[in-house]
Order: structure tokens, then sequence, then C-alpha cells
């Protein structure tokens, strides 16, 4: 599949791609697109137009406007599972009927939607209050996309939080909660337990240690907990009451949830406006995927350019490097979105791939990111496509000057691993220090930079609701075009079963219950220490 794009690659060799500038003075609009006031950059790598060209046939031979057209009109893409695929349609409730199994959708998302806006309102005011009074704090029990998502907005959207305080837990090691709860009030802390099936171990564990906690510091968990959950059994056994019950369906994963009721933290912390707005900015990116053509795409160009570096050149990982401390939870999010969606061996119809699937995402905020794996980035042996994202305006005025230095760092890092440094210039700098002979080459040598190795940039105005949402949603239809052309099931994650099912048989073991005789021999040694230490 990818045999054309590896000719070109192997043609195009050790170009420079400082080098593309000068043929092309309009590159770096030629190899840019935008979205409003979104603008993605992707012309620091070595895509030409003949490389972008069979990168856009491929996309066209494997279907991703037919798949896309599916997702969106609720044709069930999830085969595995047999279900659709709908995390967009709870960012547009409003829209046109939607048809899943024979019944529209929309009138339940709006009144899940109205529901949520109607308790977010009663707590943000006091008139839901617990046995103290006013809710102070939220502690939101979850993990993986019940926690990721939520948990990274809450941060990002600092500037617009003014409801209660938002706390998360989703480790199902002791020490997460214990350090979440030991601060907090138990009568006036209200506890959301996000799980779809309220079935989930390290979920359920935890909230298990929360009720007793606030049993016991005299808060009444008839009112002060909430679930997000469809399991209405299994809540109503735990003791939360019905209307304290907000549910979501199969068509929508985990990873892609927050848009929906596990997104209620975030609404409880800025407010329906600002919900609002940030499922506008979704749904903004949303059509532009539906209508905008080709080069115009943006979620197209960037997962075509991802395309382009891991299954093409062949480059292992990418990091994400938000050049904003409130996005300092993203590249984790991102590293869930992808690896989870991505992370396959076996295509749609069964058989092996063929070729790598998805890659390794990591990545931390700049510019703490600098003083720790630039380094590597920069000369190590291997090469790290870089996500660079920066907004041209921050929310502090009075700290102007922080900004302009935080986005001086971000242009400065993506044109260093474009331009690199040559042993010329490193000599030059060696003899300026006063250096010759065989140490100023020493010494020169060790500040060469290679250079040619590619990054993006995404530069949005401001980190808004509506601008959070919209990179959310860039970056789930990037990883669907992506599974799309690797031609496997983005909506499945089977990976994380086999772990689960043997946890459940090692509790009794790592408790003394039962005997690990059947165990290989390494598990069983581990257990053995583990319990002649505790």
């Amino acid at each position: 599949m990818f045999d054309v794009l590896k000719q070109k690659r192997a043609a195009i060799g050790e170009r420079a791609i400082l080098e593309l500038f000068s043929v092309s003075k309009d590159r770096a609009e030629d190899f840019s697109t935008t979205l409003g006031d979104l603008y993605f950059d992707y012309s620091k790598t070595q895509i030409d137009a003949d490389v972008r060209d069979a990168l856009l046939d491929l996309a066209e031979r494997r279907g991703v406007t037919s798949y896309r057209d599916a997702m969106f009109a609720g044709k069930a893409i999830n085969d595995t599972e047999g279900r659709a695929v709908l995390h967009t349609a709870l960012r547009d409730p409003d829209g046109p009927p939607l048809q899943v199994e024979g019944a529209d959708i929309r009138p339940a998302l709006r009144d899940t939607l109205e529901r949520m806006k109607d308790i977010s309102r009663r707590i943000r005011s006091g008139a839901f209050k617990g046995s103290g009074g006013k809710i102070t704090d939220i502690v939101n029990i979850g993990i993986g996309g019940s926690d990721l998502g939520p948990a990274m907005a809450v941060l990002a959207l600092a500037p617009y939080h003014d409801g209660p305080a938002c706390h998360f837990v989703s480790n199902v090691d002791g020490a997460d909660i214990h350090d979440k709860l030991r601060s907090l009030d138990p009568k006036t802390t209200l506890v959301i337990v996000a799980s779809k099936t309220f079935t989930t171990i390290e979920t359920m564990t935890n909230a298990e240690t929360a009720r007793g906690w606030m049993e016991q510091g005299g808060g009444d968990c008839s009112k002060q907990f909430l679930a997000l959950s469809t399991a209405a059994e299994k809540t109503a056994a735990f003791g939360i009451p019905a209307e304290q019950v907000f549910g979501f369906e199969d068509w929508v994963g985990g990873r892609y949830s927050m848009w929906g009721p596990i997104g209620l933290s975030v609404l409880i912390a800025v407010g329906p406006e600002a919900f609002d707005q940030f499922l506008a900015g979704g749904k903004a990116m949303d059509d532009h995927f539906c209508t905008a053509e080709g080069v115009d795409n943006m979620p197209l160009m960037l997962a075509l350019v991802g395309i382009w570096h891991h299954q093409v050149c062949g480059y292992p990982s990418r990091a994400v490097l938000p050049y904003d401390q409130r996005l300092s939870r993203l590249a984790a999010y991102f590293q869930q979105l992808e690896m989870e969606s991505n992370g396959k061996s076996v295509a749609m119809d069964g058989s092996r791939l063929e070729y790598v699937s998805g890659p390794l995402v990591w990545g931390e905020p700049g510019t703490n990111g600098q003083h720790a794996f630039y380094q590597l980035i920069h000369q190590g042996t291997g090469i790290v496509p870089c996500e660079f994202m920066v907004a041209a305006k921050g929310h502090e005025p009075d700290l102007h000057h922080h900004h302009q230095l935080l986005v001086a760092n971000c242009l400065a890092q993506s044109e260093a691993l474009m331009c690199g440094r040559s042993l010329d210039e490193a000599r030059g700098l060696m003899a300026a220090k006063g250096l010759s002979g065989d140490e100023l080459e020493r010494q020169a040598r060790h500040r060469v930079f290679e250079g040619n190795r590619p990054s993006t940039t995404l530069i949005y105005p401001q980190l808004t609701p509506f601008v959070l949402g919209q990179i959310i949603a860039l970056y789930e239809h990037r990883v669907f075009v992506e599974g799309v052309i690797l031609g496997i099931n983005s909506y499945d994650q089977w990976g994380v079963e086999l772990g689960k099912e043997l946890a459940k048989s090692l509790e009794p073991m790592v408790k003394g219950e039962t005997s690990a005789d059947q165990k290989d021999g390494s598990t069983a040694a581990l257990l053995a220490y583990v319990l002649n230490q505790a």
C-alpha cells in the first residue's frame, strides 16, 4: 500500500527541508491550511507537491470520504462490536434527525444535555447542597476516557473556571484517592462516579472508598453522589437516585466521550455557556472535516503528515509539544486517543497487518520539555517528528512579556530542528572562544545540530473553550483518517482486556487466599516476594 510513497521517500534521500523554501517562495502558504483563526503549518517537513498528491491519492483509494460519511450517518463502522461511532452527535444535539437502529437519537441527546446543564446551574448557584451547605469541591472518579478528557479540559479552561474546585481520581493506587480527599470536606464535596458499566474495577474500588469517607465524615451520599453510567440497576444498588444518573449510548467510545455526560465535571467547572462554546468548537471542526476538500481539509492533512512520517519514513514516535502550560495534560490525552485507537495488529477483515500501525505518542508542554528531552530530539540518533502548538495571545495581559518569550521559544525550536547548525558554524563559535587545533575540532563536533528534522505547528488565537473544542475534534478526526488508511477499527480496544482479566485472577493470590502454583515461574516468584514483604 505504501510502495509508491516509499519510492518517493527513497528518491528524496537526505534533501534539506530548508531547500524547499528556496525552490518555492510561497511554500509556507502552500503547505499550510486554516480554519477560521486556526492555522496549521506543515511546511517544515519533507513533503513536497508530488508527495502530497500521492498521499491524497492514497486517502482517496482507501475510501476516507465514504467512511467519513458513513460515520456521520450513524452506520456501524465499529464492526467488531457492531456499533455506530457518533461522539460527533454529542456536540450537535440540535442537528437534523439522525437514525440509529430506527430511532432518532437527537431528542435524547438534547434531554441529557439539558439535565446536565440544570444540575450544573444548581450546583454552581448553591441550590444543590451537600449536608454542610453549598458544594465547594467536585471529585470525578473514573479512569481512561472517563478521566483523561475531563481532567485535561478542566485544566485547559482554567481562566473560565468559576465553579467548585475539581479534583480527579483515577489510579487504583490508594495514594491517589487518599491524597485527593484528605484536604476536602465530606459535607460539601460532590463525587461523580464515571463508569459506563459501573463495573470498572479501579473506578468502583475508588467509589466505595469515597462513599465510606463521606459516610464517616457526615456527608449525605444519596445527595452527594452522581453517576455517569448506563447501568441503572447498578447505580441504584449503589444508592444513587435515578435523577442523579446521566447515561450515554454504546456508540460513544470512552476516549471520545467528554462531549457528553463524561464532561459533566467540565460543565460544572466552567458553566453552560462556556461548555456550549466547547461543543460549538468541536462541531465547527466536524463541519470543516465534512466539507473541505483535499489540501484545505485540516484533519486530513494532519493525518497524512502522520502517515508520511510513521508508515513511510519509519519514524517510530511523534512528540506533541503544546507551548501552553494549561495544556500540560494534552499529550497524555492524545496518547490514549491515538494509541488505544490505532495500536492494532489486525485489519478489519481479520488478517494481520503487513505494516506498522499507530505510532508512539508522547510529549510535555514547552518550555519545560526544552530542559528535559529536547536534547534527544535535536541531537539524538533517531528522528522524532514534533507537533508544536501555541496561542498567539495569552490570558494574562499583565504578563504579556512571558507570552512573547513563550512564542519565541516555540518558533525557535521548529526553526532549529529544520536548520540545525553546521560543523563550520560550530567551528566559528569555538574559534570565538579562543580554541584552536584538535580541541577546537572536538568541541565543535559536540555543538553540531544535523537539522533537517520535521515538525508541524498549530497556532490558535487564544485557548478558549471554542478553540479547545476545535483542537480535540481535529485530533479525533486525524486518528479516524489514519485508521481508515491503515484498514483497522479505531473504535474498539480489546488490548485492554487480557491484563484486566488476569488481574482478577491474581487478586486472591496477592491476598494469600489461593495458590500461585499454576502461574509461570516469574509471576509465582514475584507473588512470593510480595507476600513475604507484606
